[in-house]
């Protein structure tokens, strides 16, 4: 049976997407490094990784029942992951309601067989891969807010200039 490498983030609209690219623009004489295409800069939730077709149709079906707690994540520091290489942009501390939105999505999600990674949850975006420096640079810009009250179920598909991701559903927002 085939499969889908998943994976749940929050997804920025597009005017936070170009402060997100803007800042690893910024970064990228730094850091040198590929920078992440606009249109695939997101927050992941919860990796899945590769998911049967079946279990994968299941969570399509699911998602827009599974409601996040309304939030607000602060981005204002850039951090490095060093052995993958990686610069990212995100907040110094893990805001709590998103802890708990992290943490209710994984308890729901063991209901279809996933265990969640045993590193703590760390939010944060990728900015530029295959980085040369160790250490982020040390001005990062102007903190922005990211505001969400949903997520997305997004497939990772490889293709030969890197990875493609498609959304294929959406959590509704909390009602009003």
């Amino acid at each position: 049976m085939s499969t889908l490498r998943l994976f749940y983030a929050l997804w920025p609209d597009t005017a936070l997407a170009d402060t997100l690219a803007s800042w690893a623009a910024r970064a990228q004489p730094h850091s040198k490094g590929r920078p992440m295409r606009t249109e695939t800069l997101h927050m992941t939730l919860a990796f899945l990784g590769a998911v049967e077709q079946d279990i994968a149709a299941e969570l399509v079906d699911a998602t827009p029942y599974h409601r996040l707690l309304p939030g607000a994540v602060p981005i204002d520091r850039y951090g490095v992951f060093a052995r993958p290489r990686i610069l990212w942009a995100g907040p110094q501390h893990t805001p709590e309601p998103l802890q708990a939105s992290h943490d209710g999505l994984w308890l729901w999600l063991s209901a279809f067989g996933f265990t969640p990674p045993p590193q703590p949850f760390r939010p944060h975006v990728t900015l530029l891969r295959n980085i040369e420096r160790p250490e982020p640079p040390a001005d990062a810009p102007p903190p922005v807010t990211w505001r969400y009250d949903r997520m997305v179920l997004v497939a990772s598909e490889s293709t030969d200039g890197g990875s493609r991701y498609r959304v294929l559903a959406r959590s509704r927002p909390q009602p009003g």
